[in-house]
Order: structure tokens, then sequence, then C-alpha cells
């Protein structure tokens, strides 16, 4: 992602419409028990096309903006958002991550990482939770309805990022052919 006033204006508008989303309109909503989450599928969804660094920031900035928003203990969303937003943005760079279904997976790996490591962090920080079995059920129905909701939400942000991403991962592999040379994965880049 070029870091230009209109790239920082596109990911803050896009922390913010995630943030009231999640907090005014699917937040509430209650689907067999887990509700969607779409605040880890805009960072996941940004670090994917932009990177770790910028899902990172993204992450910390969206972390921080719902935790001010709910009254919450402040930083622990932006902790585990950073964290999130880096994991997958370090896929991206790792991988060549051009196939069209692949929202799916990185959506459902960024809910489930962002409700096991908040769980975490929360219950290390005695914020209260209860801890009962059927928390694990709501985390994987929470992530069930994620992966069927990343297809559109990756979608919406790409769209929106796309005039300021540097190399779209997606369009490289349709132009160019394979993005990356052969070779064993470990020696690529190394030259004697």
């Amino acid at each position: 992602m070029r870091l230009t006033p209109g790239a920082l204006a596109r990911a803050a508008l896009l922390a913010l419409l995630a943030v009231i989303l999640q907090l005014s309109g699917v937040g509430p909503m209650r689907i067999l028990g887990g509700h969607p989450e779409l605040v880890p599928l805009a960072v996941g969804a940004v670090a994917l096309y932009a990177g770790s660094v910028p899902g990172a920031a993204m992450g910390f900035c969206t972390g921080f903006l719902l935790d001010l928003a709910v009254g919450g203990t402040v930083g622990v969303s932006s902790l585990v958002l950073s964290a999130v937003g880096y994991g997958v943005g370090r896929y991206r760079e790792v991988r060549d991550p051009a196939h069209g279904l692949m929202p799916i997976p990185v959506g459902a790996a960024a809910t489930l990482g962002f409700l096991l490591a908040f769980a975490a962090v929360s219950f290390m920080l005695d914020v209260g939770a209860a801890v009962s079995p059927l928390v694990l059920r709501d985390m994987l129905v929470s992530t069930a309805l994620n992966a069927i909701l990343a297809l559109p939400v990756f979608a919406l942000c790409r769209r929106l990022l796309r005039p300021v991403l540097l190399v779209d991962p997606f369009e490289r592999r349709r132009r160019r052919g394979p993005a990356r040379e052969p070779g064993p994965l470990g020696l690529r880049g190394l030259e004697a």
C-alpha cells in the first residue's frame, strides 16, 4: 500500500465503518448462538491486500477505536487485532494468495484467532468473563458465520483499497503467470 493521505483516509474509513457496523448493525444479531464479527474480517482483508505492517497498524487503530466505543479495557482489542493483522499479512507475504476463495479460510482463521486471543487476554486480565464449554461452541459458530461473510467483506475492502495498493495479489497471477520463481522454498532469493 502506498502511504498517502488517500490511503490513510481509505483505511480510516474502513476501520470506522467496520466498528460502526459491528456495534450497531450485525453485532447484536445472534445466529445459532454466535454472532458475526466484522472487525477481524476488515483487519484481515487489509492485511491480506496490503501486507503485515499495514495490517498490524489497521488492527491497532481499529482495536483502539473498538475499545473506546465499547468502553472496555483499552488496549485489549488493539493488542489482539494487531497480532491478527500482522499474522495475516505475514501469511500474504510468505504465500501466494492469488486464489479467488482465499478470503474464506483467511477470514475464518482471523476470526478464530481473534476470538481465542481475546478470550485468553481477557481471562489473564481477569475482566470477569465466565468460562463455560458453551463459549467454545459460540466461537466456532461465529467463525463459521464469518467464513460465510468473508467473501463479500473482502470484496468490499478490496474495491475500496484497490486504487492505493502497490500490487493486487489477485490480479498479478492472471496477467503474468506465476508470481514466484520456481525452486525450493527455503532457497528463493539466495544467490551463491
